[in-house]
C-alpha cells in the first residue's frame, strides 16, 4: 500500500515537514532522524514521488534531456521533436522515463544550469545543442554527474555523440562547385554552437580545395530558424551570389522563400543546399538538396550510450561520430528539376 506523508510521519514519530525534508535531501535533519524516516519509507514501500524511490534504491529510472534553447525555437524546428521522440522510445525499452528541460530566453544561463544540477530526480543527463560557452557543461564536469552531449563537445574528454558536420558541409559545397556554381555564399548557424562552426569549416575547406577564394562578404550568420534564413538570403542576393549553402534545412526553407519573393528561381538562377534532410525537404519547390543526418539514430544511440555509462557497460570518455551523406535533389542542379 502506498501511504501518504502524514502516515509516514506518524509511524516515524516526526512531523510531516521533516519527512518532506528527508525526501528532498535537506541538510538540516539529524542523521538519526533521517535514518529512522528512511527505514519507515523502506518498510512501507512508500513512493510519494521519484525522490523517495531514489533515496531507497539510489536510482530514479529517469533520464533528463536538457535543451538550452528558448522554447519557441525548440518547437518550431522539427529536429528537436524527432530527437525527443527517439530518446523517449529508446529510454522506454529500458524502463526509463524522460524528464525534459528547455531553456528560457529570459532566464539567466547560470541560474538555469543551477536549477538543473540541483534537481536530484534523475540518474543521468543528455544535453542537446548546447553552446560552446554554456555554463552547464563545466558545472556538470566538475560535479562528476553522468551526462552525454548530443553535438560537438566544447572541450576534450567529454562523453558525446555527433554527426560529421564538417564532412557533410564539405560534400554539399563540393557538389555545388561540381555542378557549375561559382559564387557560393553561406548562411551559417549561430556561431556560438559547435555544429555551426564545424559546418562553416566544411564550407571554407570545400572552397579552398577547389581553388576558390573565400569571400567573407557572402558569409552570413543565421539562427537555425526559417526567418533568419529568409533575412540572410535577401542580403546574399544583394551581394550577387549564384548559390548558397545553408547550415540547416529550416534556414534553407526561408532562403527558398526569399528567392521566390525576389522574383528569382531556385535551381535555375540560384543553387541551394541545406543540412538535416528534414521530411519537408523532399517536398519543397524545387526539392531541396541537403545533407542527411540520422536524427532518430542520434537520439537512439545517445540514449543507449548514456545507459551504458550508468550501468558500467562503458567507460568515459565515451564518444561516437555518425556519418552524414549528401542527398542531391533539384534545388542545386537545374538538370534535375
Amino acid at each position: 500500500m502506498n501511504h501518504n506523508l502524514e502516515y509516514i510521519a506518524r509511524i516515524a514519530g516526526v512531523s510531516r515537514s521533516t519527512v518532506s525534508r528527508v525526501i528532498n535531501q535537506h541538510p538540516n535533519v539529524r542523521s538519526s532522524t533521517r535514518d529512522r524516516v528512511l527505514q519507515v519509507i523502506r518498510e512501507n514501500n512508500f513512493r510519494p514521488n521519484l525522490a523517495a524511490r531514489s533515496l531507497v534504491t539510489q536510482q530514479t529510472r529517469v533520464l533528463s534531456l536538457v535543451i538550452p534553447q528558448a522554447i519557441a525555437y525548440t518547437f518550431t524546428d522539427p529536429y528537436f521533436p524527432t530527437l525527443l521522440q527517439s530518446i523517449m522510445m529508446k529510454a522506454g525499452e529500458f524502463d526509463y522515463a524522460v524528464m525534459l528541460w528547455i531553456g528560457n530566453s529570459d532566464e539567466d544561463h547560470d541560474r538555469f544550469s543551477e536549477r538543473v544540477i540541483r534537481n536530484s530526480l534523475f540518474d543521468g543527463l543528455l544535453v542537446a545543442s548546447a553552446g560552446k560557452d554554456d555554463p552547464l557543461i563545466p558545472y556538470l564536469s566538475e560535479t562528476g554527474f553522468p551526462f552525454l552531449l548530443v553535438g560537438p563537445p566544447p572541450f576534450d574528454n567529454l562523453n558525446y555523440i555527433d554527426v560529421d558536420n564538417e564532412g557533410g558541409a564539405f560534400a554539399a559545397v563540393s557538389h555545388l562547385i561540381e555542378v557549375g556554381w561559382t559564387r557560393i555564399g553561406m548562411i551559417s548557424g549561430p556561431l556560438h554552437m559547435g555544429s555551426a562552426v564545424c559546418r562553416a569549416n566544411g564550407y571554407r575547406r570545400a572552397l579552398r580545395t577547389a581553388g576558390y577564394p573565400v569571400d567573407e562578404a557572402i558569409v552570413t550568420e543565421g539562427a537555425y530558424t526559417e526567418q533568419s534564413g529568409y533575412d540572410a538570403m535577401r542580403v546574399l542576393l544583394d551581394r550577387g551570389v549564384d548559390a548558397v549553402f545553408c547550415s540547416s534545412d529550416m534556414m534553407a526553407f526561408g532562403a527558398l522563400r526569399a528567392i521566390a519573393d525576389c522574383g528569382r528561381q531556385a535551381a535555375h538562377d540560384i543553387g541551394i543546399a541545406g543540412f538535416d534532410d528534414l521530411p519537408a525537404s523532399a517536398s519543397t519547390n524545387p526539392p531541396l538538396t541537403t545533407v542527411h543526418q540520422p536524427i532518430s539514430g542520434i537520439g537512439i544511440q545517445a540514449t543507449q550510450m548514456l545507459i551504458d555509462l550508468l550501468t558500467g557497460r562503458a567507460e568515459p570518455p565515451y564518444q561516437r561520430i555518425l556519418p552524414a551523406h549528401l542527398i542531391v535533389r533539384g534545388s542545386s542542379d537545374p538538370t534535375r528539376v
